[in-house]
């Protein structure tokens, strides 16, 4: 289902892009920021086998929240991280829709 997410927002992008002339910096932005998203949850991953300090749950939201959802999403089922908490899964797709509702909104009104 994570990566069906990812390849139903690509092809929503590609068609929104085709339909509204979404620009190409928007993508960009969302290459980058899951980039850094998906790095952010590689790091915690890595602090969590060390015991060491981690990266507040918070911090991986927001950083879902600004476009990077589609890498927290690869993140979490290549690294298996952060799948085991529910409650955080919860949070995790509320961003996901919240995110996907804003690219539409803004797809719609450029």
């Amino acid at each position: 289902m994570h990566t069906v997410a990812v390849l139903a927002f690509a092809a929503f992008y590609a068609a929104a892009t085709l339909l509204w002339h979404v620009p190409g910096y928007i993508g960009l932005a969302y290459l980058v920021v899951s980039a850094v998203c998906f790095g952010a949850y590689a790091l915690d991953k890595a602090a969590a086998r060390a015991h060491a300090r981690r990266t507040p749950e918070r911090t991986l939201l927001l950083l879902g929240l600004a476009g990077g959802w589609p890498g927290a999403v690869l993140a979490q089922q290549w690294l298996r991280h952060k799948t085991a908490k529910p409650s955080f899964q919860a949070r995790s797709w509320a961003t996901v829709a919240v995110n996907a509702g804003a690219f539409m909104y803004v797809a719609t009104h450029l």
